[in-house]
């Protein structure tokens, strides 16, 4: 086989190919075994029709073209590493000459990673928000604690924002008849979070016990999608929270401490190593976005066009803002993906097995399944190098951050290595909102 590579664009690569005939001998064989079970022919058995009759029944060019269909895929990867090509994103492929006996020559257009310098990543400035923790962030904390202790303690007076109202709500369209959807009895809700439906919370505010409010609802989607219900929600009772003393006797029923005081350093602690975790977030975030903006380069068309259709596959075009945002977060993430890849080359950036194995830890639970079983789903679906190159992206964004200078809001310089000691145990803890 004879390949040559011709560059179209910083992003594009041509590869002509010529692969010839006798390599193409055992892809033959192939196609007359396949093609001699797939037809029945009188007095042979299936599959075991000879050639020359495959030849005079269905075609010599049937049989060519499922061989060079079997063909095509290795031969193409053949190319790729004789030139030295990394593709990104589906070729184009092309046969442009099979001539029987002789040679096939096919073409594929494929987009490529662009050749750019490196910036300089070392000279990195970002600010961060202060890690510091005050008594009024220690007074939010204890006073949502303080709530999930709360009681409940019936009112006599209208509803306000923060009451938990029980209800019976019942829906029905113009005519009358009854949406059994929006049908309910004796709801517990919370007045202002907006957790009902739209309207709701406005319609009810301000009743009180016993008291029938209408509002009307149009659905988006559904059943009743653009047809106006009217609702009728009747409010049964308004009870208000009761939050227990913030004292020590509530520091040994809510945690396992004996003081209040205890209480709050602990709090204060562990909001210190929220802030942390914030702050080192915030630090690789801004670390990514200056990388981004201090290099240029451009970008394959074709790999973000797949990315888009791939996005609308399911048939929903989008109007032209929301395909816009689209193709820009194809761009943004193409553009990050081999700004990083180039770096983890730079920097000899590889992923061990327990890297490995952590962040299966990490996933798996957001597929509902066993890391097990989640590896054994990416390596079915092939998705197993996508994964390792994920983690490699990320652990050489680490690498720019740590060379980064990062200071904090009040001038501050942050020592990155103490922060990531202060992350691992801030992951350790449940987290404080």
């Amino acid at each position: 086989m004879k390949s040559t590579a011709e560059t179209l664009s910083p992003t594009r690569v041509k590869l002509t190919v010529e692969v010839p005939f006798e390599e193409l001998a055992p892809s033959l064989d192939t196609a007359y075994k396949t093609i001699a079970k797939q037809i029945s022919i009188p007095g042979f058995r299936k599959g075991k029709v000879p050639s020359r009759v495959i030849d005079q029944r269905v075609g010599r060019a049937a049989v060519l073209e499922e061989a060079v269909n079997e063909i095509l895929p290795m031969a193409y990867e053949d190319a790729l590493r004789e030139n030295s090509v990394s593709p990104l994103g589906r070729p184009e492929i092309e046969v442009t000459e099979l001539n029987d006996g002789e040679s096939l020559t096919f073409v594929a257009e494929v987009d490529v990673r662009p050749e750019f310098d490196l910036p300089d990543y070392a000279g990195i400035v970002v600010e961060v928000d202060d890690a510091e923790v005050t008594d009024e962030n220690v007074d939010e904390q204890l006073l949502a604690l303080r709530g999930r202790f709360a009681s409940l303690s019936p009112v006599e007076r209208a509803a306000a924002d923060g009451d938990v109202l029980l209800v019976d709500i019942m829906g029905a369209e113009a005519d009358g008849s009854a949406v059994e959807d929006l049908s309910g009895q004796a709801l517990s809700y919370e007045l202002g979070t907006d957790g009902m439906l739209p309207g709701f919370d406005d319609a009810v505010r301000g009743a009180s016990a016993g008291e029938t409010r209408t509002f009307d609802f149009t659905p988006e989607g559904g059943e009743y999608v653009d047809r106006l219900l009217t609702v009728n929600a009747t409010v049964a009772a308004v009870r208000e929270r009761v939050l227990p003393e913030a004292n020590d006797d509530f520091a040994q029923l809510a945690s396992e401490f004996d003081t209040v005081d205890e209480l709050r350093e602990d709090i204060r602690t562990r909001l210190g190593r929220v802030r942390v975790l914030e702050q080192g977030m915030q630090a690789r975030g801004k670390v990514h976005e200056a990388l981004l903006a201090s290099v240029d380069f451009p970008l394959p068309e074709g790999v973000i066009r797949q990315e888009v259709d791939e996005h609308f596959a399911d048939g929903h075009a989008g109007d032209d803002a929301h395909r816009a945002e689209v193709e820009q977060g194809a761009s943004d993430g193409l553009r990050s993906r081999l700004l990083l890849d180039r770096i983890a080359e730079a920097e000899e950036v590889s992923v061990g097995e327990s890297e490995l194995s952590s962040w299966l830890l990490q996933n798996a639970p957001r597929y509902g399944m066993a890391p097990d079983a989640f590896a054994q789903a990416l390596v079915q679906a092939g998705q197993l190098p996508m994964a390792i190159g994920d983690i490699r992206r990320a652990k050489a964004l680490a690498v720019v951050t740590q060379k980064a200078r990062v200071v904090d809001a009040s001038g501050r310089t942050v020592d990155l290595e103490s922060l990531d000691e202060e992350l691992r145990a801030a992951e350790g803890d449940d987290a404080l909102s």
